[in-house]
């Protein structure tokens, strides 16, 4: 009888004990996937424009734009056939020196590394959408930058993560106009990405 008693006397901190384990690690955790060994749930050909996105950046001299640049792009009218290749600006290699990401996360449907972009660190701020490719030229590009936002506490995984504080970033990528859809937080402001693209935290 007594043990039962001091049992029940114990309970209180036997949660509690466990709590603490549990949020300093002891419990499930998040840990990073490797972005080179993804497998894509959907097929290619469902993806749109696919062939036109998964290319490798040219070796040219990239023209300085800025995020709010980005963001003022008229839009390509009509919008681009589902498989319809690169035209005007989506030609152009743009960099951006001056960029914060907001947002990470890893597409599962063509495993795609996709990123937030705005011109403040502001959490409301508009953003822009920034695609790192699922190609062997992309990989070391892919880990870089998943190293870079693990040592900041952000998993880039499909579940996606906010990146609280905003991170100062450079970003290399060619133009291009995605199709109207459900494509990340409310607070992403246009179709136009830089995709592909390379990001990298300063």
């Amino acid at each position: 009888m007594r043990g039962k008693k001091v049992f029940w006397l114990l309970v209180p901190f036997i949660f509690v004990f466990l709590l603490l384990q549990w949020s300093c690690g002891g419990g499930s955790k998040r840990t990073q996937p490797d972005l080179c060994n993804c497998a894509p749930t959907e097929p290619a050909s469902t993806d749109y424009r696919t062939a036109a996105k998964h290319v490798d950046l040219p070796q040219t001299a990239p023209i300085e734009i800025s995020v709010t640049d980005i963001l003022n792009f008229p839009l390509i009218n009509p919008q681009p056939a589902f498989g319809a290749p690169r035209t005007g600006r989506e030609l152009n290699l743009y960099h951006v020196g001056n960029a914060f990401v907001q947002f990470a996360r890893l597409v599962g449907s063509d495993c795609d590394v996709h990123v937030e972009i705005s011109a403040t660190a502001d959490k409301n701020a508009p953003r822009v959408i920034v695609e790192t490719p699922h190609m062997d030229s992309y990989c070391a590009a892919r880990h870089n930058l998943a190293a870079q936002l693990n040592a900041h506490g952000v998993i880039v995984d499909d579940a996606g993560q906010e990146v609280d504080p905003a991170l100062p970033a450079d970003v290399l990528g060619l133009a291009f106009q995605d199709l109207p859809h459900n494509r990340g937080t409310p607070q992403v402001a246009t179709i136009w990405e830089l995709h592909p693209a390379i990001v990298t935290l300063k």
